[in-house]
């Protein structure tokens, strides 16, 4: 288990990050730091600006306000070329894989070392190889995506994000679309990689069976704001505890059990309500 200790430098920063899409404001405030070697989960409903952070963090979005530091760079301050040197620096695993379909398996993989490394085509065929067989898809180098299952995909999408051995590896709903055994394969997958690679793990989830088995630390967003960040430990605690206690615990608990009658079924009825008055106005 890592342990943040308060004299560590993050590898990540987010402080004071602010983010709206039009008049919807998407985050609000958000403060966290993610530590060297830790896996971190990103969690909350849908539409809690979970994603909307991850954006941030790749920097494919740039703040209103606030900022993200990577490598104790701001990267919303970076001209693009820097960005793209930070950029090789960290592998990112989407939802679906984000495989070319009209390449192979392998050619997926070799992708980035063409583009970013000045290689021989052997050298890279080698190293595709590898990173393959670390995640048990050696055997499907020269497979379409399309020939291949959606776990396998993953996989390969996998096999890719680390073919610049990244210092940091993001995950966006690695569970998404799998089913419960072929979603704990990639668990453990990625547990496996993180002691072998020894990276960072950023992991943005709402699969809370996936995240108590992976997390070292977990953040919980709600409506754009952390809720609470602590220990896998400490949200286990608040999981199986019964003791009612203030409202953001027990809308903390009410997520992490998936309780049909809680905070947010209440928060939720009552928007529902207004809506439906405002409707009613408008006739």
């Amino acid at each position: 288990m890592i342990q943040a200790e308060d004299n560590r430098t993050p590898i990540i920063n987010v402080v004071d990050l602010e983010k709206s899409f039009g008049q919807t404001r998407v985050l609000r405030g958000v403060n966290l730091e993610v530590y060297s070697g830790e896996t971190m989960v990103i969690m909350g409903g849908s539409g809690c600006g979970k994603s909307t952070l991850l954006r941030h963090m790749i920097g494919s979005l740039t703040p209103d306000s606030g900022r993200v530091e990577l490598f104790a760079r701001d990267i919303g301050s970076l001209p693009e070329r820097e960005l793209d040197t930070i950029r090789k620096r960290f592998g990112v695993l989407f939802q679906s894989g984000a495989l070319l379909n009209s390449l192979t398996v392998g050619q997926n993989v070799a992708l980035p070392l063409n583009e970013h490394r000045d290689l021989d085509a052997a050298t890279i065929d080698i190293i595709v190889r590898i990173k393959l067989n670390l995640v048990s898809m050696r055997h499907a180098i020269d497979r379409m995506p399309a020939e291949i299952s959606g776990g396998m995909k993953k996989r390969a999408g996998l096999a890719r994000a680390i073919a610049l051995d990244p210092d940091i590896l993001f995950y966006d709903e690695p569970s998404a679309g799998l089913d419960p055994v072929t979603s704990t394969q990639i668990d453990r997958l990625m547990m496996d990689l993180s002691g072998k690679l020894g990276v960072t793990t950023v992991v943005v989830t709402h699969e809370m069976d996936s995240a108590f088995r992976i997390a070292d630390r977990m953040c919980m967003l709600d409506a754009g704001v952390v809720l609470k960040v602590g220990t896998r430990q400490e949200f286990e605690a608040i999981r199986d505890g019964d003791v009612t206690g203030d409202e953001t615990t027990d809308l903390i608990r009410q997520f992490l059990r998936g309780d049909a009658a809680g905070p947010i079924t209440r928060r939720q009825a009552g928007s529902e309500f207004e809506q439906e008055i405002l409707e009613a106005g408008e006739k």
